[in-house]
This record gives C-alpha cells, structure tokens and sequence, in this order.
C-alpha cells in the first residue's frame, strides 16, 4: 500500500469516487431475491410498511460494499501495476493518498452499518459480516484472494450475505431456506470462477499471472474449468432442494435456468471475455434479455399453482414453515 502525495490528481475528489466503484452498486439488486423469498414464504412480511426498511437494507449494501473496493483498491495497487488494465486504477496509478483513502474506507463502513441499524439490528449485523467479508478477502494475515478455491468461495459469499439483507428488511425473526444460501453461494462461485478463467486468459502468461495474483500459481485453465463445473453442480443440487421444499412449479423454469448459466460461460469463454468486468455486461443484449426472461418465467411460476406436477413427481404440496427462527 502506497501513498504517492506529488501525484498531480492525489487532491482532487474524482479519484476517490471511483475507487468506491459507484458503477458496481448495480450487483446489491441481487439482495432483492431475499425479499422476493420472504413474500412467497410469507406474503404477510412484505408490505408497504417495509419499504422505508428495504431501502435502507439497500444503501446499506451499496456503502458497505464501496468501503469493501477501497480497501481492495488500496490493498491490490502493487499487484493491479502489473495488470494490463488494473494498472490504470487510481490506486495503482498513484493518484490516491493512503490516509484519505483509509478514512473514506471507514466512513463508508460506519455509513453503512448504521443505515442497517436504522432499518434492524439484525440488518446491521448483516452489514456488519458484508464489512468482515471485506477484511478477509483483502488484509493480511487471511487475505483468501491469495488462496486457490478459497478466492472464489470467499469473495462469492457477499451473495448469500446480500440474500439475508434483503430477507432481513422485512423478516428479523427467522432465516431464508439454507437450500437457497447454498445454492446463492455456489451460483456466485460459478460466476467467480468464470471470471477467473477469463482473466487467466486474459493476461495469457502464467508468471505475470502469479505475479498479478498469488492463486495463479496453481490455477491452470484445466483447474479452473473443473472448479467452475464443481460450483453449477452444487448450485443446481441446492435449487433443486428448495424447489421441491418450497415451490415444485419452478421445476419448469430449470431448463432456462441451465441455459442461463451456459449462456453465461459462453460469454466467459471468449476472448477478452466481458466477464473479467460484470458491470460491463449491460452491453450483452442478448444475454441481458434472456436474464429478464429467466426472471420473469420464475416469477409467474411463483404466482402459479399446478396440482398435477405433484401428482407427477409424487411431491406432497409444501406447507413452507418451518424455517430457522431468531426467536
């Protein structure tokens, strides 16, 4: 971690605003399936009451997860040099001075937790696990982005945490099905992985690989690619469970589903692949509008009722509860 104070733009705000990564603020949308969740669990959870409550859970998610890029940006400046396009990071460029950058990190941090405390304690404490997810992944002695397998898993669990944000807006007395912590977890994992290849691609030369990040020195695109196939097949397992836990009519939305993931790891696979930068793919119109249709065509199937997939699949009809109370 470097302070460069004689960089001509160290003074200056923008270089600040952007370590904050306002453009990924997009990625919190997904803490939204927790409050989706908690309605068609319990529709009596979700009302107009609880909006002031989901707002804050999602400003909370946004400013925890900036104070989490500043602190990755601050961390990485040395490795992101040796980047063919990190190295253009205000970090790694040396447009940041450390002590403000720090104090940003915390400001956000404390911004953020204290949004949640406004919504929930238990909103809080989530923002709070957001915040030491952050930590882990980044400072040393743990600092798990160094670590093959773990980098994937470590960093992928913000979806699961962003999952129990949004069911905690409007829930504070039991927890979401843990099929679909899971299956949220590995789902992100496979995303994960898949940008990891890309980036293993990208830079094409495994001792600047290394040298960029300490988990290339094991990874090979062979690993990667098993590693990847690893994650889908947990995160379909574990939808699978809550499917037929919860709401058997999704059954029908999986082929999509398959298609979305596939989709997905085709755009992973070429070359200079758009994944290496999520925040990016707003330009894949094809992609983006088969993910609107995913979501649409599980949305109807939540609203829908179809007596004979039970008969079918001889599945007795979910009564839901119980779920794991904080009581």
């Amino acid at each position: 971690m470097e302070s460069t104070a004689a960089a001509p733009e160290s003074g200056r705000l923008w270089p600040y605003v952007q370590i904050a990564r306002v453009d990924h603020w997009f990625k919190n949308v997904f803490m939204l399936l927790g409050v989706a969740v908690a309605y068609f669990i319990d529709p009596s959870h979700v009302t107009l009451a609880a909006l002031p409550k989901v707002l804050l859970a999602l400003l909370a998610a946004c400013l925890v997860a900036s104070s989490n890029y500043v602190l990755n940006e601050l961390l990485d400046a040395p490795q992101d040099r040796l980047h063919p396009v990190k190295r253009s990071r205000p970090a790694a460029a040396g447009r940041i001075k450390t002590p403000i950058a720090l104090t940003e990190w915390l400001l956000l941090a404390v911004a953020g937790i204290g949004a949640g405390w406004l919504a929930h304690p238990t909103v809080a404490a989530t923002a709070l696990a957001f915040f030491m997810s952050g930590i882990v992944y980044n400072v040393p002695p743990l600092r798990t982005k160094e670590l093959p397998y773990l980098d994937v898993l470590s960093e992928s669990i913000n979806n699961p945490i962003r999952l129990l944000l949004g069911w905690f807006a409007v829930d504070q007395h039991s927890v979401p099905p843990v099929s679909l912590f899971i299956a949220y977890w590995m789902a992100g994992a496979f995303f994960m992985a898949i940008k990891r290849l890309a980036e293993y691609r990208r830079i094409d030369d495994k001792e600047v690989a290394a040298s960029y990040r300490r988990s290339f020195r094991y990874y090979d695109e062979d690993r990667l690619m098993v590693s990847l196939f690893f994650y889908a097949v947990m995160a379909g397992l574990f939808t699978g469970v809550f499917i037929v836990r919860y709401r058997l009519e999704l059954i029908l939305a999986l082929p999509l589903v398959g298609g979305f993931f596939a989709y997905y790891m085709k755009i992973g696979l070429r070359q200079d692949s758009p994944v290496q930068n999520p925040e990016r793919l707003h330009r894949e119109r094809g992609f983006l509008m088969y993910a609107l249709l995913c979501a649409a065509v599980c949305l109807v199937l939540m609203l829908s009722h179809i007596p004979a997939l039970y008969e079918l699949f001889n599945v007795p009809a979910a009564q839901t509860a119980p779920l794991w109370t904080l009581d």
